[in-house]
């Protein structure tokens, strides 16, 4: 699986957070501690917000841990949100346009997790995009797709919550009718430049996890703490989703996935 982390507060360098700590999210891209996958290699990407309401993206097919562009532009970049992935490819190719984040407009997005045997809906699934946003989509991923699912729901006037809710449900009914047996995961990352959304949810229980941490004047959420400091991170709750605008503390809201058509492990 993927490593991610999002950061909202103060501007500070981009460094201070992929690179510099002792668990960084460059040293995670080699050595993750919590990964399914200790080696997260098959490309990175930054999604970052300054004076443009559009987020800078940068992203490519070389592992974090051995590429100097990345190092150089963390240095010099400082931002008041970011987001950073470092990817481990499952079902589809390594190609620059899978590498997380995805962008659309505003709006930045990366996903640690998977859909089930997600060839065998991909097609169904991508017949639910409206055609302005389907000529968005550059790569083959599930998480792009998701991304795009809750993009035009969202369009529909949905809150983010109800959206991401909307398209779990719709694409685990579409996994049932095909008989598919593995799961759904989500641990995912939507942002707007003001606010950014912290999604974790499955249908077996074993989402892939996310921490919190939030200090004077910044908050990060991680797949994994940056450091030692164990106590100062909290696991974000599997079907929740945290809530993050600059100045307030994050706040913690069940997920409400569609009206149950599926059933969440406890």
């Amino acid at each position: 699986m993927c490593r991610l982390l999002a950061y909202s507060g103060d501007p500070t360098f981009m460094d201070t957070l992929v690179c510099a700590p002792k668990n960084s999210l460059v040293r995670q891209s080699l050595h993750a501690c919590e990964g399914k996958t200790a080696t997260n290699g098959d490309g990175f990407g930054l999604a970052w917000y300054g004076d443009r309401e559009e987020p800078g993206l940068f992203r490519d097919l070389r592992p974090a841990w051995s590429d100097e562009n990345l190092k150089s532009l963390c240095a010099q970049v400082r931002s008041p949100l970011f987001l950073a992935h470092v990817r481990a490819a499952t079902q589809t190719a390594t190609t620059r346009a899978n590498c997380h984040p995805f962008s659309c407009g505003r709006y930045a997005f990366m996903h640690n997790g998977q859909i089930g045997s997600y060839h065998r809906v991909r097609r169904k699934l991508e017949a639910l995009l409206p055609d302005e946003l389907f000529d968005q989509r550059a790569g083959t991923t599930d998480s792009e797709l998701l991304f795009l699912l809750i993009l035009a729901r969202m369009e529909e006037g949905e809150t983010p919550m109800a959206a991401v809710g909307t398209v779990l449900a719709q694409t685990k009914e579409y996994m049932v009718k095909a008989q598919i047996p593995e799961a759904l995961r989500f641990a995912a990352i939507l942002s707007d430049g003001q606010t950014i959304w912290a999604f974790r949810a499955s249908c077996d229980g074993l989402t892939p996890r996310l921490y919190l941490r939030e200090r004077p004047g910044a908050t990060i959420i991680a797949s994994e703490p940056l450091d030692n400091l164990r106590d100062a991170w909290t696991q974000v709750p599997d079907n929740s989703v945290i809530t993050i605008r600059q100045g307030l503390a994050a706040t913690t809201e069940p997920l409400v996935i569609g009206e149950g058509s599926w059933p969440l492990a406890a």
